[in-house]
């Protein structure tokens, strides 16, 4: 009865989803506020209802129920406990129930913390998330039903695919949807200001919280992601500019525009139809990712289905949303009103310019994702890989860093240039001093990767600037935010180059007792032996690894061999030092006695991913401290 109860549940949140539609049309219209009010409660009663589908779902894992067909053919009775949960979004079905739970309870928090905007505007906002879960709840209920049966159940299921067997995998797609999802509220917002033509910085403040918190999550899934394809395809690269990969960029992009813009409107009452529209490019974003993952016009191990009608739904819903929002936008531009005008050379011209940069970036990777995809519809294959993004996208993001240092050293409305450049002596000074070492005592690895290294000291300098000579137990917590942010892109970037410009590595066929030199290490080759996990089998290499008069280090790489389904992976080993990683694979035996091993010596790699933590970070600070200073002016205007 679990399957039964969970799809009875998501058929009531589907019913009170129309519902909370139906009430906030008719509220909005006849101006009854009984019946706006009474949106409230059903939002909140829909959300608990999606959230014990997906818990009850999560059960029949658990349960292992290979009655069910989604559990038979995503998992099996000898799997980890972890992964037998993580199975349940691991797969298509599962992974959109996630969606649409993470949906149904975004929109009950807006029911219940959102105080600040006019009634009529949170009537439209409630009804407009109602609007993208109706299409969601069609999509599962008549396309990709998770609860479906099998008329006869086998003993065990086919497992899930080894390579998502990872506690990365576990909370990598979790925290995305959080992101896509947050952005949909951010789309929400917009349609609701839009009806109630009610744009303007009241409506910015309330937007900014869950702009704030989708972009953490992105960034916290991003970051993850890249570390997971990092230790476990055992490629030793942590990007490659997959369409996958690009489907979760793309709306961080997007998202990071839409954040510091709606920040401009909220603070200064500035940019305001340009933040409506880009709240509505983030969410099209996230729509034409999942639209990639699922259309099933990739092959990446990210694809979650192969099936061209769900992907067909996925685009018929992508047009609805994102063409009826385009069309509200056209008809009710002419109610939004200018916002506060500003010179170039001000804080305000800085983010405009970080916008605009973004979204030509934003437009290089949709291009070069969506190109290949377009040109084999009309009978020609090709791919765009990371040559053309880099070769695109790196100037620009450089230029991107270049305006990232600048932005916080000018002032709000007009500054003049002499100033600036007085503010920015000592970032100026550090690229410099930077640019010239590693230009005489680093390999040349090209000119984007020598100005990488030293932007991002110059960078790191900039960031910390705005704190200089202020009382820092005074200092507003989004301004350390903001500063953290900063900091972890400069650490990122530095990591990125360093990558690019230092690492290391040998290809080798090692017979026993065999010494290879990579980087500042001797790695000795000491033989293969068996090796036994909870559901796999494996061939383990023993590497003894030296470097200089230290300490000898044992690396165990594998090759892992799982029965359901049957398949064969490679676990790198990974040394992590302070100043690098030193990265092992095993390969094949050659049939004389030797194996094939691939090691990578990587400086500093660690650092893109320790920037990754940096900004999320300071987005969490950044959000703690803007929603403590609303609550403490709820309370001085509730008092006064």
């Amino acid at each position: 009865m679990t399957a039964e109860a969970g799809l009875a549940a998501l058929w009531l949140a589907a019913a009170l989803s129309l519902l909370q539609l139906a009430m906030a049309a008719i509220g909005l219209r006849t101006a009854r506020e009984d019946v706006s009010a009474a949106v409230r409660p059903v939002a909140i009663v829909g959300g608990v209802l999606s959230a014990i589908a997906f818990v009850l779902l999560i059960a029949l894992f658990v349960q292992s129920d290979m009655s069910v067909k989604l559990v038979a053919e995503n998992s099996h009775s000898d799997k980890p406990l972890i992964y037998k949960i993580a199975g349940a979004w691991g797969n298509h079905e599962g992974s959109m129930l996630l969606w649409v739970t993470v949906l149904g309870l975004a929109g009950a928090a807006i029911a219940i913390f959102e105080r600040r905007l006019p009634a009529n505007t949170l009537t439209a906002t409630l009804g407009g998330q109602a609007t993208i879960a109706l299409g969601f709840f069609a999509f599962l209920l008549f396309a990709s039903n998770p609860f479906a049966r099998l008329d006869i159940a086998p003993p065990n299921g086919m497992g899930l695919n080894p390579l998502l067997q990872d506690p990365g995998l576990a909370f990598h797609p979790p925290t995305l949807y959080f992101g896509y999802v947050g952005l949909s509220v951010a789309f929400s917002f917009a349609i609701g200001a839009l009806v109630t033509r009610d744009v303007g910085p009241t409506f910015a403040r309330a937007m900014r919280p869950w702009v704030l918190a989708a972009w953490i999550f992105l960034t916290i899934g991003i970051t993850a992601g890249s570390y997971w394809a990092y230790y476990e395809l055992g490629w030793g690269g942590w990007w490659f500019w997959d369409p996958v990969e690009n489907a979760s960029l793309m709306p961080w992009l997007a998202a990071t525009a839409l954040l510091h813009s709606v920040t401009v409107l909220a603070t200064r009452d500035g940019l305001r139809a340009w933040t409506i529209m880009l709240a509505v490019v983030a969410f099209s974003m996230s729509m034409i990712g999942t639209f990639l993952v699922r259309s099933g016009i990739l092959t990446s191990v990210h694809a979650f289905a192969v099936d061209p009608t769900r992907g067909s739904f996925i685009l018929a819903l992508l047009a609805i949303y994102i063409g009826g929002a385009l069309a509200l936008f056209a008809l009710r531009i002419g109610t939004v009103r200018a916002g506060t005008t500003f010179e170039p050379l001000s804080r305000e011209g800085a983010l405009v310019a970080n916008n605009l940069l973004l979204t030509v970036i934003l437009g290089v990777v949709l291009i070069g994702t969506l190109y290949p995809i377009v040109a084999a519809s009309l009978g020609t294959q090709l791919s765009v890989g990371p040559p053309f993004f880099n070769a695109a996208a790196g100037p620009i993001a450089l230029l991107l860093v270049v305006v990232l240092a600048a932005g916080p050293l000018l002032r709000w409305r007009k500054d003049g240039w002499g100033a600036l450049i007085e503010r920015l002596t000592w970032p100026i000074g550090a690229t410099a001093l930077a640019l010239s070492l590693f230009a005489l005592f680093a390999p040349w690895k090209g000119l984007l990767t020598l100005l990488g290294l030293g932007l991002a000291i110059g960078l790191a300098v900039a960031s910390v600037a705005p704190l200089w000579k202020r009382n820092l137990r005074r200092t507003p917590l989004f301004t350390w935010g903001m500063v953290v942010s900063h900091l972890g892109v400069a650490v990122a970037l530095f990591g990125m180059a360093a990558d690019s410009a230092f690492t290391r590595e040998a290809l080798v066929a090692a017979r026993p007792d065999q010494v290879t030199q990579v980087g500042p290490f001797e790695v000795r080759f000491v033989g293969v032996k068996p090796a036994i996990g909870p559901n796999w089998s494996a061939i383990e290499a023993r590497l003894e690894v030296t470097r200089g008069e230290g300490t000898t280090q044992v690396m165990r790489p594998q090759q892992r061999f799982f029965a359901n389904p049957a398949t064969t992976t490679n676990e790198a080993a990974i040394s992590t030092r302070i100043d690098g990683q030193l990265y092992t694979v095993l390969g094949q035996p050659d049939g004389a006695g030797r194996w094939q091993l691939r090691l990578w010596w990587k400086p500093f790699v660690t650092f893109i991913w320790f920037g990754g933590a940096l900004i999320a970070l300071g987005g969490a600070l950044s959000l703690l401290g803007r929603v403590r200073r609303e609550r403490r002016t709820d309370a001085r205007e509730m008092w006064a």
